[in-house]
């Protein structure tokens, strides 16, 4: 039975991953605040990222979507928001060099707060509690007071999404994105890094576009030089608090959730009858969804005939997290399907989250090798079929954390430990993500 949408119509369905709420009336009331709140984005943002993906989705452009794992309360500070749109614009504006396209640069950040688990409980030392949702929920702390889910913290994660976007439209729009800037902290990085002489070639190529463009006599203080579009994604998790900030666009009557300008369904929510895609059909937002080694051509195809079934370029993105060695197993079949039934979809290669391992001690960790080895075997898949590889969605930070292994810095396993701080995944550190970009432009560059 066809269940007409609404933004509540989700209740209708099973819904996986919410948290047992202690108070329903507690709970029940901070939705209802939040209802009453300001959107954090707006309609027009979100319909100008829709047209955005959907040149990414023709091959005219190419999307870098990064951010925290999961974002924290406590590090939501200007100095940490700063330094991670610092990596981000450094990012794209190799990827853009190399790619001679637009970069639609979107990140996973100004409300990252939720997580799937595979358990709802987690035990230690014959202690068994719920597990850590994210600071959306509860707390990381192993206590039974900072486990309870707290609805307080819904309104929290409102409030600091929003001093986020604040923060981000001042760096985005006040000079702090102007390129040569950028471009001068490449050099940096290119300066200090063994693989330095790798990435000269490159560095030196972007270097003279910028002398050319003078020497033409273009306005280097041109907004074009000094301003950036930045887009906000979080995974679409907590359905309460995705319904509260859905808002109806007064110029089109339609619906869009204005908690980000764009969302996502995870691996573990993606049940076609499942809440999720019930949900997320019915908004007007550009959306993704993960694709694991388990999801079948036919229900990559059920997807998109669910999420976008006008077929509108730049609605849904399709992200790939196969795992290193897995891609070319599951990826072609996918693509095949899915092109030849005419869906403009967005491919976006996840390299991440396929790729987790513990080390001998125990810790959880990436191998940057083996992420660029998904990456390149992703590239090599789309190169074979005629498509076009879209796009990257990796977790990075701006700080100094040793949480992967590997990249130019050769970051052995025995110094995980010398700054592991994220809450849940492993991600890449400032100088590993510039790796990745770099590695990345490099199968960019030779792609078309």
């Amino acid at each position: 039975m066809t269940i007409t949408w609404h933004p509540g119509s989700w209740n209708d369905c099973p819904a996986g991953q919410q948290p047992s709420w202690p108070e329903a009336d507690f709970y029940n009331e901070t939705l209802h605040e939040l209802g009453t709140k300001p959107p954090l984005v707006f309609a027009g943002e979100a319909r100008r990222l829709t047209t955005h993906l959907g040149r990414v989705a023709n091959g005219e452009a190419f999307v870098l979507q990064a951010g925290d794992c999961a974002e924290s309360f406590d590090l939501s500070s200007a100095d940490a928001i700063r330094d991670k749109l610092k990596v981000i614009l450094q990012m794209a504006v190799v990827l853009q060099y190399s790619a001679g396209l637009p970069v639609v640069k979107i990140g996973r950040i100004a409300g990252q707060f939720a997580k799937p688990r595979s358990s709802g409980t987690e035990t230690r030392d014959g202690a068994t509690l719920p597990s850590f949702r994210g600071h959306i929920v509860n707390d990381i702390n192993f206590e039974e007071s900072s486990r309870k889910p707290d609805p307080n913290r819904l309104l929290q994660a409102y409030n600091t999404s929003a001093a986020t976007l604040n923060l981000l439209r001042a760096f985005t729009r006040g000079g702090y994105a102007d390129l040569r800037q950028v471009h001068e902290w490449n050099q940096e990085f290119v300066a200090s890094s063994p693989a330095g002489k790798r990435y000269e070639i490159l560095a030196a190529g972007i270097e003279k576009a910028l002398n050319f463009m003078t020497a033409c006599g273009f306005d280097t203080d041109d907004a074009a030089m000094r301003q950036v579009e930045l887009y906000t994604s979080h995974e679409a998790l907590l359905l309460g608090y995705e319904q509260a900030l859905t808002r109806q666009d007064s110029i089109t009557g339609d619906w869009y959730d204005c908690s980000a300008h764009m969302l996502w369904i995870g691996e573990r929510t993606r049940e076609l009858d499942g809440a999720h895609v019930e949900f997320l059909r019915g908004v007007h937002n550009p959306i993704g969804s993960k694709i694991g080694p388990s999801t079948s051509p036919s229900d990559a195809l059920d997807l998109c005939n669910a999420l976008n079934p006008d077929k509108i370029p730049g609605r849904l993105t399709l992200i790939s997290r196969m795992g290193a060695g897995k891609v070319g197993e599951h990826l072609p079949a996918i693509l095949e399907a899915v092109s030849a039934a005419g869906h403009p979809v967005v491919w976006q290669c996840d390299p991440m989250h396929g790729n987790t391992y513990a080390t001998e001690s125990g810790i959880k960790t990436r191998d940057f090798d083996v992420i660029m080895t998904e990456v390149r075997e992703y590239f090599e898949i789309h190169r074979a079929t005629g498509t076009w590889p879209g796009g990257v969605h990796c977790e990075l930070t701006g700080d100094t954390v040793t949480e992967c292994v590997g990249g130019s810095d050769s970051l052995a396993a025995d110094q995980l430990g010398e700054r592991y701080e994220t809450m849940c995944d492993p991600r890449l550190n400032g100088r590993q993500s510039l790796d990745l970009a770099f590695g990345v432009a490099e199968l960019l560059s030779g792609f078309r």
